[in-house]
């Protein structure tokens, strides 16, 4: 049998997965439990099988995809879950593109009715944008429940959603496997400049909502931002509108403190992830100046990071929007 994808860009696992179940279809799921560093395809990842070979997602970046799916044909077929455990040498790593080989461990198991519920209602939280937890129970097989931030007693579920990562809960009695779903990572850019265009591109790539703020006509018109959701309010108004979180990241590039500095005052009192300041060390000095006289304390205005982004000794819009998105990435990923 020919194994291939589905995929089509507009989907992924559980949406595939709830398709073909309401399509009348039997499927199964595979979910990574474990895996070495390098691999593409981190803790939590999914891959939805339909019975006759089709699939959607990816657990290993093409190491092992064939062997899992001849596996969920006899999960299929027997309704029974099944762990895998694959140790990839380092010669066949390297030919799928990993820097080494390692083991991984993947949970296998066929989905029913209950199932098709579950993903309905995981679909919802997603179409919602609230934070839900997806809950394995390795040992019992086919129990599952869904947990959002708020109605988890115990605190794995938060602490999930807080790392954005998959946690697996091992203790004498059971086997747990927590897989966050969080709400789309969020970009406000103040300025719509040179280097608003290609941080744009480059943050809706790596999966932000992005948002250029703008009050200027001229501005906003001047360049196509694509995907992205375009604000001609003024900076603290359409921040205030939009409520920013600790999913959210903010950068001024406009050099206009009337701009610039409106919408710093609202996002320092928000908990935004990141908060960066396109401009040279001495403007930035300038501006916590300006912050401060404002009443903007000392411990906010050192959230402030300015001049924005890495020290790449970027040059060009485009270099500068690499330096700026690596910024962010590194703030949202560093170790609390």
């Amino acid at each position: 049998m020919t194994h291939k994808s589905e995929s089509n860009g507009q989907t992924d696992a559980i949406e595939k997965a709830l398709q073909w179940l309401e399509a009348g279809h039997k499927v199964a799921l595979a979910c990574v439990l474990q895996t070495w560093g390098s691999a593409p395809r981190p803790s939590g990842s999914l891959m939805a099988i339909r019975e006759d070979g089709l699939f959607e997602g990816s657990v290993s970046g093409g190491c092992v995809e064939g062997e899992v799916i001849t596996s969920a044909e006899d999960v299929i077929a027997s309704g029974l879950p099944k762990t895998l455990t694959f140790g990839v040498a380092n010669n066949r790593a390297w030919e799928v593109g990993l820097a080494c080989g390692g083991e991984i461990r993947i949970y296998l198991h066929a989905l029913g009715q209950t199932d098709e519920r579950l993903l309905k209602d995981i679909q919802q939280a997603r179409h919602d944008k609230n934070p839900v937890v997806l809950v394995l129970d390795l040992a019992g097989g086919d129990h599952h429940q869904v947990a959002g931030e708020q109605n988890e007693s115990p605190p794995t579920a938060s602490k999930s959603l807080r790392l954005d990562r998959a946690l697996l809960l091992e203790d004498a009695s059971q086997t747990l496997f927590y897989i966050p779903f969080n709400p789309p990572l969020r970009l406000f850019i103040i300025g719509a400049v040179h280097v608003a265009k290609p941080l744009t591109n480059m943050a809706l790539t790596a999966g932000f909502d992005v948002t250029v703020i703008d009050p200027r006509s001229a501005f906003r018109d001047a360049a196509d931002f694509g995907r992205a959701s375009v604000d001609g309010d003024w900076p603290d108004e359409a921040l205030a509108r939009a409520g920013l979180d600790a999913r959210t990241a903010l950068v001024t590039l406009t050099h206009d403190p009337k701009l610039d500095d409106a919408g710093l005052i609202e996002g320092l009192k928000s908990e935004a992830f990141y908060i960066g300041c396109l401009g040279s060390r001495k403007t930035h000095h300038e501006r916590r100046e300006r912050l401060g006289a404002n009443g903007v304390s000392d411990h906010n205005l050192d959230r402030l990071d300015g001049p924005v982004g890495l020290d790449i000794g970027a040059r060009s819009p485009e270099e500068i929007a690499v330096a700026i998105l690596a910024g962010i990435i590194k703030s949202l990923r560093k170790p609390a």
